[in-house]
């Protein structure tokens, strides 16, 4: 099986500045503000988080009932345009995650472009499709809709 990938692009109103917007999305601190509450999203890593290459955030969340402990590490940082994280540790054999901000007219767009692989051999398409795939774009379904109430006109 080869790595699946999730794109979900939203627009934010244009009286919020690119600098806000990635300000927003750069403190670790907001994650679980747009985590469904099902996950149970808790930071393992004391807080505030000092984003940077290197950076590593320490967290668990419950999948599918199972709690997991997950690694994620800042391997790109180029504010206010862009930051790449990747699961270091974690249940996924492949997870990589781009954030990309645009200030445009319409206001500032925002990139979500995930790139993961289960692992779990030749049953991962199988599982990807079952369980994997589906849960991971109503996680970000979810963030689109919490972040539209969040930054609303």
């Amino acid at each position: 099986m080869q790595s699946k990938q999730l794109v979900r692009t939203q627009t934010f109103p244009p009286q919020y500045s690119l600098e806000q917007i990635f300000a927003f999305f750069s403190d670790a601190g907001n994650l679980q503000a747009i985590t469904p509450a099902n996950l149970q999203f808790q930071f393992l890593t004391p807080l505030p988080v000092t984003m940077q290459p290197g950076a590593l955030i320490d967290y668990r969340i419950r999948i599918h009932g199972v709690l997991v402990r997950w690694r994620t590490r800042i391997d790109i940082w180029e504010p206010p345009y862009r930051f790449v994280d990747s699961q270091i540790k974690g249940p996924y054999k492949v997870w990589r995650h781009e954030h990309l901000f645009e200030a445009g007219p319409q206001g500032v767009r925002m990139t979500d472009s995930v790139t993961y692989h289960p692992g779990w051999g030749p049953l991962a398409g199988l599982i990807c499709a079952l369980y994997v795939t589906p849960q991971v774009e109503r996680i970000f379904d979810y963030r689109l809709q919490k972040l539209a109430g969040l930054f609303a006109d």
